[in-house]
């Protein structure tokens, strides 16, 4: 005589193991989604450099021609 086991799983407490195993599937799911999106803002994506920032502030009027020159100047020695 074969014995069906599969009964005795649900049958008592043995449905809350069930329930527990599917708890972490999906809270391990969440968590996973939930660290990708937070840390991939960290990822380094191509940005302005000082240059760049440099040449926006003369194209506004921001710095005089000579001031231009004196910092790009210095920012070419670093």
């Amino acid at each position: 005589m074969i014995q069906n086991n599969w009964n005795d799983l649900y049958s008592g407490w043995g449905w809350i193991l069930w329930f527990g195993i599917l708890f972490l599937l999906i809270s391990s799911a969440g968590n996973w989604g939930y660290s990708y999106r937070v840390h991939r803002k960290y990822i380094a994506l191509p940005g302005k450099n000082a240059i760049d920032i440099l040449n926006e502030r003369y194209a506004r009027g921001e710095i005089k021609r000579e001031e231009y020159g004196q910092i790009k100047l210095d920012l070419s020695k670093e």
